[in-house]
C-alpha cells in the first residue's frame, strides 16, 4: 500500500459531503512523482506520452511506482518520472483524462479532464501580498486536524529553506483576526516556494473560505520571540547530505518544464 493507495481508500470510505479525503487525494498526485507512461523515449526536454483513445476520450496514464507501470506493460516500457502538479499543468486545457494505476493497484481510478484542469488551476493559485501589524499573538484555535497534517507534510519537504516556521492566532490592528504562519530566517529565494506550499495545505486541508497570513521573520526579532510562546511549531530539518544530485530528469527543473508533443 503507498500514500496515494491509502488517500484513495480514505476518499471512498468518507460520506457524501466530506470533501476533505476527496482533496487530499488530490494533493498526493499533486506532490507524488508519477511516472508517466511514454510512446517513446524522451528527447531532450520534450515528451511524447503514449495517448489511449478510450469510449470516454483520450488519457495518458500515471503510475505511483515504477513496479506498477511495469505490471501493467508486462515489458519494459519508456517513461519519464514527473511530479504530478506538472503532468496536470501540461495536460490542463487539451481535453486528455488522466488514469492513475489502472488496473493495478487500489487507487485505480480515471480522471476526467474537468479534473485535471480543476488541479492545475487550483495548483496555479499563488498567494496574494498585503501588509498588516501585528498587535499580539495567541495559540492557535480552531484549526482544523487536516490543515495542521497538510502543514506538516508540506514543511517535511522544504527542509532547509528556513530554520522553522511558527503557526499562531493574531490579533492585528484595528482588529483584523486570523491565524498566521511564520517561516523564521528563510534561505533567500526561498519565500514564494514556502508561501505556495503554505497556501496549498490550506486550500486542500478542506477548509471552506479558510484564509491564513504567511509571513517571513528574523529569528532575533521581538516578534518572533512573541509568537513563539504560543505558536505551534514546525522544524525544518536540513536534508542529510547525499552523493552528488545526479542531472534532473525532463520535468523535474520547475525552470525548465517538459514540451508534450
Amino acid at each position: 500500500m503507498t500514500s496515494l493507495d491509502l488517500a484513495y481508500e480514505a476518499m471512498a470510505a468518507a460520506p457524501d459531503g466530506d470533501d476533505a479525503p476527496r482533496l487530499r487525494f488530490y494533493e498526493r498526485i499533486a506532490d507524488g512523482e508519477m511516472i508517466l507512461l511514454l510512446e517513446k523515449e524522451a528527447e531532450g526536454e520534450t515528451l511524447a506520452p503514449r495517448v489511449f483513445d478510450l469510449e470516454d476520450g483520450p488519457v495518458v496514464l500515471v503510475f505511483d511506482t515504477e513496479e506498477r507501470l511495469g505490471a501493467f506493460t508486462g515489458m519494459p516500457a519508456p517513461y519519464a518520472a514527473l511530479p504530478g502538479r506538472v503532468i496536470a499543468g501540461l495536460l490542463a486545457g487539451q481535453g486528455i483524462g488522466l488514469g492513475v494505476n489502472l488496473g493495478v493497484a487500489p487507487s485505480s481510478m480515471l480522471l476526467p479532464p474537468f479534473a485535471v484542469d480543476w488541479l492545475a488551476e487550483t495548483l496555479a493559485h499563488g498567494p496574494e501580498e498585503a501588509e498588516a501589524r501585528p498587535e499580539r499573538f495567541e495559540p492557535p484555535r480552531g484549526l482544523p486536524q487536516g490543515l495542521i497534517e497538510g502543514l506538516d507534510a508540506k514543511l517535511a519537504r522544504a527542509g532547509g529553506l528556513a530554520a522553522h516556521a511558527l503557526l499562531a492566532a493574531v490579533i492585528y490592528e484595528g482588529g483584523r483576526q486570523g491565524h498566521m504562519l511564520a517561516f523564521v530566517d528563510a534561505v533567500e529565494g526561498a519565500q514564494t516556494a514556502l508561501a505556495r506550499a503554505a497556501a496549498e495545505a490550506l486550500t486542500f486541508s478542506g477548509v471552506e473560505a479558510g484564509e491564513m497570513d504567511v509571513a517571513f521573520l528574523d529569528g532575533d526579532t521581538a516578534v518572533v520571540a512573541a509568537m513563539a510562546r504560543v505558536a505551534l511549531r514546525f522544524d525544518l530539518p536540513v536534508p542529510v547530505a547525499a552523493e552528488p544530485p545526479a542531472p534532473q530528469a525532463p520535468g523535474m527543473d520547475p525552470a525548465k518544464p517538459p514540451v508534450l508533443r
